[in-house]
Order: C-alpha cells, then structure tokens, then sequence
C-alpha cells in the first residue's frame, strides 16, 4: 500500500491524503471520553501510521484534558524526527473552570498554545486550529493573536473548524483587510450521512483555495459496519448522539447503501465510505480515527479504492436535508 502525498491547501506544505486524529488516544479517566486507549495502546497505532506514510497528526487541547497531546507528543518524539512529521492541534475549548478558561480571547490564544507545545514538547506546530467560531470575542481580536503566534514561529500556518460559511468568509475577509496570517484549512464535519457542508462551506473552500479536513468521515464509525451494529464508543460517545441520534431511519438507507457496495468491491465498508470523501473537491486530508491496527491498514486501502459514477449515485441517492449540527 502506498501513501498518497498532496499539498495543505494553497500552502507549500506537503502533507499525507490522511491525518491520524488523536482524540482516539489519552486517559480515558481524563476528559469526557471513556473509550480512549491510554498511551501503552495508542503508542503502537501510532507507529504503525508512520510505518504507513502518514506524517499528518491532528489532536486538541481538549481531547482528553490534554493527556492526548502528551501521549502523541511523547510518541511522535520517540519514532520520527521532529521535520518529518506535521502536528496539528486546537484551541477554543474549556480548559479550566471559571472566567477566561475557554474561547478565542487574545489571552486565551496565547496561553493555551503555549500549553500545548509544552505537552506535546515540541518548540512549534505546524497546524494551529480554532477549534469552533467564538461569538463573544471579535475577530479581528482573534486573528490577530493568530498572526502573532505564526510571526512568534510558534506556528507554522493556522485553520479553522466547524462554523457557518458566512462566519468563515467574515474572517477570511478580515485577514485579508489587515495583512494577517490567512487561515489555510477548514476542519468541517462531512460524511455520507451529512452532506449540508456542500452547500456553502466547501464552495467557499474551492474558491478561496482552502484545505479541507473533514472530521468523521465515517460518521463515528457508523458508516463502517453494518447497521444495528454496537461498539463499546457508539454505546458511550455523547457527542456522536448527538450529531446522528435524530436521523437514523434515514441514515440507515443510505448504510445499507455503502455495504451494498462494499460487497460489490469486495472491500471494508470504511473503506467505501473514506473512497467518498477522498474524491470531493477541496478534501486535502479527511481526520481518521483508529484504534486497531486493521483500521489504519483499510484506511490505506481506501486510497487506491475508485468508485465508479454509478457507484457514487447510488450511495448519494438516499441522502436527506439533515440539521446543521457539530458547530457548538
């Protein structure tokens, strides 16, 4: 299985077609997430990532009360070298109770990414993410924070995540006004079972020349088995609920679709679902999740895998207006 490499955006940066998301590995007593592996686990999914050609890690801040950028930190320093490796990581989240402890505040940009370079002990990152859009805090407040931390070199380019169109072109808008650091990405939830990013945030990625990253590609494992099947996480992900929980008599149609396919290819589900999202336009690198080694091997795959124009109507036909979720 070979990696395919492609560029971050517009940016010079050279990046695998995947990013490994780290909010698979941390303390699963730490955070709000109970099924994460701990770093003895999540050391040998993350070697084997680099065995395959991944050099793209994504992880957060608050992933975990930040033990995921400390076992990612540790892991990527003990296998590759610090230039061979692309680390991205976020802001926005609560990290602390109490006034201050959260948002896109020039003091909350500042101290929290000098957080997190000392928990994944590294002197810079080359992705820094806000991780949703902040209403209370203006923009221009925020971007030029960011500006700061790319001019400091404590960042190598900044991007953005889940958040109306209107939103992101406001902020495109305004760094361009000033001079400032322009962002270079846009993590947006996109799948086989939410499609609504197609209908503004994507266009408005194609015309700007922004890197998109789609997180849950395969909609938190759903699309990666067939329907009624449980794991573990889909028992204990709030958040996953909350995303798909109101459209699951429709969701499960277009499922049933992508094992259809699956067996006509004779391949993983994941690996039809990931082929999806691979080939629409913009998509720099979809965020994969892994905990087992077999996932990492069919996300691969999924790379070399081309579904026919046949194919890919058949799994968009059963799609359904879905509500704008994943933005809080």
């Amino acid at each position: 299985m070979d990696m395919k490499y492609g560029k971050l955006g517009t940016t010079g940066l050279e990046v695998s077609r995947l990013c490994l998301g780290c909010m698979t590995f941390g303390q699963p007593d730490r955070g709000n997430h109970p099924w994460t592996l701990d770093e003895e686990s999540s050391r040998p999914i993350i070697r084997r990532a680099l065995e395959l050609g991944i050099n793209f890690f994504d992880t957060a801040n608050v992933y975990s009360d930040g033990s995921s950028e400390e076992i990612v930190g540790r892991a990527l320093a003990d296998f590759a070298a610090r230039d061979e490796v692309v680390i991205a990581t976020k802001v926005h989240g609560r990290m602390r109770p109490g006034p201050n402890g959260q948002g896109l505040s020039r003091r909350a940009i500042l101290a929290e990414i000098d957080n997190s370079l000392r928990r994944l002990g590294t002197d810079y990152v080359d992705l820094y993410q806000i991780h949703r859009f902040d209403p209370t805090t203006p923009i221009e407040e925020t971007i030029e924070a960011l500006h700061d931390v790319v001019k400091m070199g404590k960042a190598r380019y900044i991007g953005a995540s889940s958040m109306y169109a209107w939103q992101f072109a406001r902020m495109l808008y305004t760094a361009d006004r000033h001079g400032w650091a322009r962002f270079a990405t846009m993590q947006n939830h996109l799948n086989l079972l939410n499609r609504e990013e197609e209908r503004e945030m994507m266009p408005l990625c194609r015309t700007e020349g922004i890197g998109a990253l789609p997180w849950s590609p395969l909609a938190r494992g759903r699309l990666a088995r067939p329907w009624g099947t449980t794991t573990p996480r889909l028992e204990t992900d709030r958040f996953g609920k909350s995303l798909y929980e109101a459209t699951q008599e429709g969701d499960r149609r277009i499922v049933d679709r992508v094992a259809e396919v699956a067996g006509q290819q004779g391949v993983p589900m994941s690996q039809v679902a990931l082929a999806w999202v691979l080939a629409q336009p913009a998509v720099t690198a979809p965020i994969i999740g892994a905990s087992k080694l077999q996932h990492l091997d069919d996300a691969v795959a999924a790379l070399s895998l081309t579904l026919s124009a046949e194919e890919i109507r058949a799994l968009e036909e059963p799609y359904a207006p879905h509500p704008v979720v994943g933005f809080s």
